[in-house]
């Protein structure tokens, strides 16, 4: 008796339908083709415990199964639910008659206990998409899974369950979540808040015309300066997501397996702070079994890199085609992945080896070569895909005990979704183009236009301050977001002159 049971792989951030074929003869052998890895064969003695432990009877006789297409490499334990019930059915103890209407997936423990298993999301995408009736999953998955409206999504604990429900003699309830109420409920959700920050005005006006313009930022201070402190404060003063995006944000999670028991839309943007000593492979992604790294695990949020000149030159240098492209290609032998990479990158380092350079009270020990080196650890290149360079002061005892309390981050954020929507009407005959961060260099021509006295100050600070050729663009898309969130049309005198004061390690006596 020949058998199909439908479920998915998943390639990237796509999921592909496999064919089970179930074919029972006269024998007692099990053949499992298509291309399966070793986790996809182990599967037989999971299936077997599962089955008899079940109070079932797993089938005496020659098995032949094959996962079509045959060519796609299958990888995982989350085929053992489809192969299972495949089995059953081509046994005869499973209906066949609605199998074809369903996508199984799931993890067998030998109790037959279902596990849950990664890319549950984007398996519930392709279902719909395909018109399948219905999606069965682990329970644990089933409200990852239901976040996709207009699909049935079937959540269960045990194999028994399953056989049950195609056999007619039980019946199972479909999850039905509402997304958006969830969505829209939690995206204020934040346990930092701006109003902890004590003084430090100035960098905060720069985390804002940051956030304000998708700028990527880089803050050199001593320790204990607070960079770290503001940087994680950042999502909560960046646009709330959109559904679109928080769908894209959940489905590469989802992929990743970071994705926690219950959860359904990832509501705020997210923050990753990988460690110095992170590899190039988790860090753009790929391995022997491709998974998103941290730049794809921040798209749509914020990737902040701590004490950057501590991470290994060879791992930054992998950021520079992220950083330009928002989208990350991995290709190996075996396999060609592409995630999306779209983030804001933020960065913080010391002055120098030991911390203190143009600290106010303590003296720095290192030497002008020292100095130079250290800063130099990283490349023009990738400082050049930095818009603003903020230096930190630390506050004295004083300042800090006397400080009033600092804007919420509710307020701030208020004044930069309206420079966000300035920014969206403004290149939305732009494909690709979102805010001032992306402006190329035709768009800067067009909406970046300065007076003869914004070009005189800007001549006179790059001469004067020895600003590199670099700054140049960076400037001007910088001006751009600091008129947005004044919310005027031209770029003025003062708006130039707070974006060219952005620019502290451009100048060409810094560190001298």
């Amino acid at each position: 008796m020949l058998v199909k049971v439908i479920g998915a792989a998943v390639n990237g951030l796509e999921a592909i339908p496999v064919t089970i074929e179930v074919n029972a003869s006269r024998g007692i052998r099990f053949y499992l083709v298509g291309l399966p890895d070793n986790a996809v064969k182990e599967s037989h003695e999971r299936i077997v415990a599962a089955i008899e432990n079940s109070g079932l009877q797993f089938p005496s006789r020659q098995l032949v199964v094959n996962m079509a297409p045959a060519d796609l490499r299958k990888e995982g334990a989350g085929y053992d639910l489809p192969l299972a019930v495949g089995v059953l059915a081509a046994s005869g103890e499973v209906v066949t008659e609605r199998l074809g209407r369903f996508m199984l997936v799931g993890e067998l423990g030998l109790d037959g206990s279902l596990q849950p298993v990664k890319g549950v999301l984007l398996m519930a995408v392709k279902a719909r998409e395909l018109g399948f009736e219905g999606l069965i999953v682990p329970q644990q998955n089933v409200r990852e899974a239901s976040v996709v409206n207009r699909l049935d999504v079937y959540g269960v604990t045990h194999l028994r369950q399953v056989v049950d429900f195609f056999n007619g003699t039980t019946e199972l309830e479909p999850v039905h979540t509402d997304t958006r109420a969830e969505f829209y409920a939690r995206q204020t959700d934040f346990d930092l808040d701006f109003a902890d920050v004590k003084g430090q005005e100035q960098v905060k006006r720069a985390l804002e015309v940051a956030a304000a313009g998708g700028h990527n930022l880089i803050m050199i201070g001593p320790p204990g300066s607070g960079k770290s402190m503001m940087a994680k404060r950042l999502p909560s003063i960046l646009p709330p997501l959109s559904l679109s995006e928080s769908l894209e944000t959940t489905q590469i999670h989802s992929v990743a397996g970071k994705l926690g028991k219950d959860s359904t839309l990832i509501s705020v943007r997210p923050f990753r702070s990988p460690h110095h000593t992170i590899s190039q492979v988790a860090l753009v992604g790929g391995g022997s079994s491709p998974q998103p790294g941290e730049v794809s695990l921040a798209h749509n949020g914020v990737l902040f890199c701590d004490e950057l000149p501590e991470f290994s030159r060879s791992v930054l240098e992998v950021l520079r085609q992220p950083l330009e492209d928002r989208t990350i290609n991995i290709s190996r032998a075996k396999y060609s992945v592409s995630y999306p990479c779209s983030f804001m990158f933020v960065a913080s380092m010391n002055p120098c080896p030991c911390g203190y350079y143009n600290h106010p009270t303590k003296a720095c020990v290192c030497s002008p070569g020292q100095i130079h080196r250290y800063l130099h650890k990283i490349s023009g290149p990738l400082m050049d895909r930095i818009d603003l360079q903020i230096e930190i002061t630390p506050l004295s005892f004083s300042d800090l005990s006397q400080a009033a309390p600092g804007e919420s981050s509710e307020v701030i954020r208020e004044r930069v979704v309206r420079a966000r929507r300035l920014q969206e009407q403004r290149y939305a005959d732009s494909p690709g183009v979102h805010c001032n961060a992306q402006m190329n260099s035709r768009l800067l021509a067009r909406h970046a236009v300065l007076d003869a006295e914004c070009v005189e100050m800007l001549r006179t600070a790059m001469t004067r301050l020895q600003l590199s050729a670099r700054a140049y663009d960076r400037i001007l898309r910088v001006a751009r977001t600091i008129a947005d969130l004044e919310g005027v049309a031209e770029i003025r005198t003062h708006h130039l002159a707070e974006a060219i004061g952005y620019r502290n390690l451009d100048r060409g006596n810094w560190g001298e």
